[in-house]
């Protein structure tokens, strides 16, 4: 029902984004027009580590960066009931030495070193991709930022050991948040470049000298006069998030969301999520 709603069909290409600082996973599905609409944002149940990227396995560090999932790393047999896999180390940080593996969104909310939804959640984001690879989409970005990445956000943060970090992933966030398409993003001389022409088939060194981009020139998102609301609106899925930490520092389950729908023009309830999201896509 929310896919109709929102003029979205259930194989349309998606995208995700990850936000440590506040616990929530953002699905975005594309439209006719091409560009990424809000679908819903689901709490995340538990992460691991602090506030950084995944440098050594062992830190108990969950990865931030821009990662791709392709068809293969779904894994519905996951031992954390089912999950898919980031692709960490990907080019940039197998370029920098990092070391780690089977970093996963999945279910069970218990992690170490990934994004533990609860069960439930992580069914529906798990059919939502199943759908988007049987319709024909390759690999669906999934973009893990330590916090949004809005200007108050950085200037809170300026004086932390990643900062530097942060101001890419920030090019990466402000791309998506000005044109609703995820940037085409590659790796050289050990660091991220965003939003360049450079073909998926031609080689890239990682740690070798970035040759000369050319940067792509795309019209700001504006939505239809007759969409704005759909446009802009931000369903919550309802769940708990564990990295709420109480006063007397133990940690609680904190419900979230409540299934409100928050809009730039106003809130509204939205109607509470269906029993069985697998069962209606046939998982």
């Amino acid at each position: 029902m929310l896919l109709g709603r929102k003029g979205m069909q259930p194989g349309a290409p998606m995208f995700i984004r990850i936000f440590k600082e506040e616990s929530e996973l953002e699905v975005w599905k594309a439209r006719d027009d091409g560009r990424f609409y809000h679908y819903k944002t689901y709490p995340i149940c538990n992460w691991s580590g602090d506030l950084g990227p995944k440098v050594v396995q062992g830190d108990k560090q969950a990865p931030e960066g821009f990662y791709t999932v392709a068809r293969h790393k779904m894994n519905p047999n996951s031992s954390f009931h089912i999950a898919f896999n980031l692709g960490y180390p990907n080019a940039y940080d197998q370029a920098r030495n990092r070391t780690g593996d089977f970093l996963m969104v999945h279910g069970k909310c218990r992690s170490a070193g990934c994004y533990a939804m609860t069960d439930a959640l992580i069914e529906e984001i798990y059919a939502l991709a199943r759908e988007s690879f049987r319709n024909g989409q390759e690999n669906f970005q999934v973009h893990a930022f330590p916090f949004r990445m809005t200007e108050a956000n950085m200037e809170r943060h300026k004086k932390h050991q990643w900062y530097r970090f942060w101001q890419t992933l920030k090019e990466g966030y402000d791309h998506f948040e000005a044109h609703r398409i995820p940037p085409n993003v590659v790796v050289c001389q050990k660091k991220y470049v965003v939003n360049v022409a450079w073909p998926s088939n031609r080689s890239l060194d990682p740690a070798g000298a970035c040759p000369r981009f050319s940067k792509p020139s795309i019209e700001p998102f504006v939505p239809r006069p007759s969409e704005e609301q759909i446009a802009f609106e931000t369903i919550k899925a309802p769940g708990s998030k564990m990295r709420t930490v109480a006063s007397n520092g133990i940690p609680k389950l904190v419900p979230y969301g409540l299934g409100m729908s928050d809009t730039a023009t106003n809130q509204s309830r939205a109607p509470a999520a269906t029993s069985n999201p697998l069962a209606a896509l046939g998982l």
